[in-house]
C-alpha cells in the first residue's frame, strides 16, 4: 500500500477521523500488517529469539556432523592399524626364533585398539559410526580375533613346545582377519562420506535460510518500523506547513498505532486551537501589558516611598500618584491612633474644606474606612447600591463610589487610604492587587519614618546621658567644692580670720578656673565632627590642645594601614581619648603621655601616662563614683570593643582599647 495515497485518503475525513479510527481498531485486526496487534518490543524480541534458536540449532548440527566426521576419520585410522598390527605380529611369529617381549607389546597394542574402537574417545575425537552394518562388522572382526588369532598368540607366548603349531594356525587365520578388517574400513568410509554430504547440505541450507531470514527481517522491519515512521514523518512535514487536516492511518495496537492515534488527536486539537490563537495571543498580550504597567507602577511607588523626607510629604506624593493612576476624583490618607482607635486625616485631595473639617478625626468603627482597616482587605463601595437611609458624607460630597485599602506593616495596622470616584470605577483583579500592594509599601515607609525618629531620639538620649555624666564628673564636683569653700569663707569671716579668708579666696579662685577649664573642654569635645579618615588629625589636635592647657609632653604614634573606620566609630574613639586625657589632667600628675594607634586587621588604641597611677581593684570596687572610667567603658561597649585599664600606684596608667575586625563597620 502506498503511504502517500493512504495519507491523502485519510486526511480529508476531518477531526472525527481519529475518533472513528479508535472506535474501529478491533475491526481492523484481520487487515493489519503481520504482528501489528502486538507491541513492537514483543515482536522484536520474539523475532530475535526465534532467529537465535534457529541459528544455534543449525550451528550445533554442523558442529555435531563435523565432530562425527572427525571421529569416523580416527576410527578409519585405528581400524587400518588393526591390519598393520596383525601383519606385524605374523612376521614376528614366522621367525625361527620368536622374540616374546615385542610380541607381548604388539598384542597389548592391538587389544587396546579394539577396546578404543568399542568405547570411543570424545577427546581425540574417536567414534565408530553407529550404523548397524558397521557395528556388526566390528563385532565380527573382534570375535574373529578373540577366537582365531589371539589363542594362537597366547600359546606361542606361554607354551614354547606348541609354538610351531600355533604359529602355523595364526598365519593361516591372518588373511581372513585382514579381509574382514578391510571390509570394516570400507563400511566406515561409506558412513563418513554420507555424513560429509549431510554436512555440506546443512551448510548450504544454512546459507539459504540466513538469506531468507535477512529478507524476512527486512520486510518485517519495513512493515513494523520504516513504513510507520515514514508515515509519521510525512504527516509532521505536512503539519509544519500549516496543514492541520492531515491524519495518519491507525494500523494495529502497537506503539506506532498509539503514536498515530496521538498524532491525529494532536492535529485535531491544534486545528481547533489555531482557529482562536490570534485572539488568545491578543488577550495574553493585553494581560501582559497590564501586568507590566502594574509592575512599573508598583516599582514607581516603592522607589518614591523609599526616598528620605517628611512623612506628610511622602503621603501627599503617594496620594497624588495613586489618584492619577486610577483616574480618581479625590482621595485621603488616614493614620491610626491605636490608643484611641481613631483615624486622623493626614493628607487629602479633591475634597471640600467642610468635608475635611468633619472627617478630620473619626472613630475607626464609625466609617467605612475603619471597616477596611478592621478586616485587613480592600473594600469597594457603590453608594447607589447601599441603603438610602444611611447618611454618607462621601455621597453628599458628590461621589458615587469609593475604594478603601488598609495601611499595614508586618501585620500591624497603621491606617487606611481611600479613593473617591464620581463615576464608579471597575476594579479588575490586577487593580485590586496593585491597590492593596502600594498600601503595604506606604506602611513600610511610615514604619521606617517612625523607626528613624525613635533612633534619633535614642541617640540624643544616650548622648545627653553621657553629657550629664561628664558634667557630673567635672562641673558638679567643682561646684560642690566651691560650695564647701563658701561655707568655710563665711565661717572665717564670722571669726574675723583674715589669713584663712585669703586662703579660702585663693581656693575659690582655683576652683573657678578649673570649672571654667572643664566647661571649655566639654564644649570643645562635644562640638567635634569627623569625616572619613580624620581620626589621626583629630587626635593630633586634641593632643596639641592638651599640651597647651597642661604643659605635659604628649606624643601621638599612629600606624594607619587598615581601612578607615566610619565617622560614628571614629567619634566614639576620639571621645574615649579625650576622656582619658581629661582624667590625666585632673588626677595623674604625669609628665609624659603617649597615644598609640594601630589600624590593621584589628584596631588598637592605647593611652599611656607616667603619672601617680591608682589601684585598679579599688577603682572597680567603687566604679560608680568614678564617672570618667564608666563613660569610657560605656563608649567601648557601644563600639563592640574591649577596654582594659592597667595601673599601679606610682607606676602610671595604661588604657588600651581593641576593636576586632568582626566588630568593625564599613566606612
Amino acid at each position: 500500500m502506498n503511504t502517500n495515497n493512504k495519507l491523502g485518503t485519510v486526511s480529508g475525513e476531518g477531526p472525527g477521523a481519529a475518533r472513528r479510527a479508535r472506535a474501529g481498531r478491533n475491526a481492523l485486526d484481520w487487515r493489519t500488517p503481520i504482528g501489528r496487534n502486538y507491541k513492537l518490543g514483543v515482536r522484536l524480541v520474539s523475532v530475535s529469539v526465534v532467529g537465535l534458536a534457529f541459528g544455534l540449532t543449525m550451528v550445533m548440527g554442523t558442529l555435531w556432523l563435523s565432530w562425527a566426521l572427525e571421529g569416523a576419520a580416527a576410527a578409519i585410522n585405528d581400524t587400518g592399524s588393526l591390519r598393520v598390527q596383525s601383519v606385524r605380529m605374523g612376521l614376528t611369529v614366522n621367525q625361527s626364533v620368536i622374540d616374546r617381549q615385542p610380541l607381548e607389546q604388539q598384542l597389548r597394542a592391538l587389544n587396546q585398539t579394539l577396546d578404543n574402537l568399542r568405547r570411543g574417545d570424545p577427546q581425540r575425537p574417536l567414534r565408530l559410526p553407529s550404523s548397524e552394518a558397521v557395528q556388526q562388522q566390528f563385532e565380527h572382526v573382534a570375535e574373529l580375533w578373540r577366537q582365531s588369532l589371539q589363542p594362537a598368540l597366547d600359546v606361542i607366548l606361554h607354551d614354547p613346545s606348541g609354538s610351531a603349531v600355533a604359529s602355523s594356525t595364526y598365519l593361516n587365520a591372518l588373511p581372513n582377519f585382514v579381509r574382514e578388517a578391510d571390509r570394516l574400513v570400507g563400511l566406515i568410509e561409506v558412513e563418513n562420506a554420507r555424513d560429509t554430504a549431510y554436512l555440506r547440505a546443512s551448510q548450504l541450507a544454512l546459507i539459504v535460510l540466513m538469506l531468507a531470514g535477512c529478507v524476512a527481517i527486512i520486510i518485517l522491519l519495513y512493515g513494523w518500523v520504516i513504513r510507520p515512521v515514514e508515515a509519521l514523518r510525512s504527516g509532521i512535514a505536512k503539519m509544519t506547513t500549516g496543514d492541520f487536516d492531515v491524519r495518519l492511518p491507525v494500523e494495529g495496537h502497537d506503539e506506532f498505532g498509539e503514536l498515530a492515534t496521538g498524532f491525529n488527536d494532536m492535529a485535531a486539537q491544534l486545528k481547533e486551537l489555531y482557529g482562536d490563537l490570534e485572539e488568545r495571543v491578543r488577550k495574553k498580550t493585553l494581560l501582559l501589558a497590564q501586568r507590566n504597567r502594574a509592575m512599573a507602577t508598583l516599582y514607581e511607588f516603592a522607589a518614591y516611598l523609599s526616598q528620605p523626607g517628611e512623612l506628610e510629604d511622602r503621603c501627599k506624593g503617594f496620594l497624588s500618584r495613586l489618584i492619577a493612576h486610577f483616574s480618581a476624583d479625590g482621595g485621603t490618607v488616614r493614620i491610626l491612633d491605636p490608643r484611641q482607635n481613631n483615624l486622623h486625616l493626614t493628607v487629602h485631595q479633591g475634597l471640600s474644606p467642610e468635608f475635611v473639617l468633619q472627617e478630620q478625626c473619626v472613630h475607626s468603627g464609625d466609617c467605612l474606612c475603619g471597616e477596611s482597616l478592621a478586616q485587613g482587605e480592600v473594600r469597594l463601595h457603590d453608594f447607589r447600591k447601599l441603603p438610602a437611609e444611611f447618611r454618607y458624607l462621601c455621597r453628599e460630597e458628590g461621589f458615587n463610589s469609593i475604594a478603601i485599602a488598609p495601611i499595614s506593616n508586618g501585620g500591624k495596622a497603621l491606617g487606611s487610604y481611600t479613593l473617591h470616584f464620581k463615576i464608579p470605577h471597575e476594579f479588575s483583579a490586577d487593580d485590586r492587587r496593585l491597590f492593596d500592594a502600594v498600601g503595604q509599601h506606604l506602611g513600610v515607609a511610615i514604619e521606617n519614618q517612625r523607626l528613624l525618629a525613635r533612633t534619633r531620639e535614642l541617640a540624643i538620649a544616650e548622648e545627653r546621658n553621657l553629657v550629664a555624666q561628664g558634667l557630673h564628673d567635672s562641673i558638679a564636683q567643682g561646684l560642690n567644692f566651691l560650695k564647701l569653700q563658701v561655707q568655710l569663707l563665711e565661717d572665717s569671716i564670722e571669726r574675723d580670720a583674715r589669713d584663712e579668708v585669703r586662703d579660702v579666696i585663693r581656693m575659690i579662685d582655683t576652683g573657678l578656673r578649673e570649672s571654667y577649664d572643664d566647661v571649655r573642654e566639654l564644649l570643645l569635645n562635644f562640638r567635634v565632627k569627623l569625616n572619613e579618615g580624620e581620626l589621626i588629625d583629630a587626635l593630633n589636635i586634641s593632643a596639641e590642645r592638651f599640651r597647651q592647657q597642661t604643659g605635659i609632653e604628649i606624643m601621638v604614634d599612629a600606624h594607619n594601614e587598615g581601612a578607615p573606620l566610619p565617622p560614628e566609630q571614629q567619634l566614639q574613639l576620639l571621645f574615649i581619648v579625650q576622656e582619658a586625657l581629661s582624667n590625666i589632667r585632673k588626677h595623674a600628675r604625669a609628665r609624659h603621655v603617649h597615644i598609640t594607634v594601630e589600624n590593621a586587621n584589628d584596631f588598637m588604641l592605647a593611652v599611656t601616662d607616667d603619672g601617680c597611677g591608682f589601684d585598679v581593684a579599688d577603682k572597680e570596687a567603687h566604679k560608680d563614683s568614678h564617672v570618667g572610667l564608666k563613660i569610657m567603658h560605656e563608649r567601648a561597649a557601644r563600639l563592640g570593643a574591649r577596654l582594659a585599664v592597667t595601673s599601679s600606684p606610682g607606676l602610671g596608667t595604661r588604657i588600651a582599647l581593641q576593636l576586632e575586625h568582626t566588630a568593625r563597620a564599613t566606612a
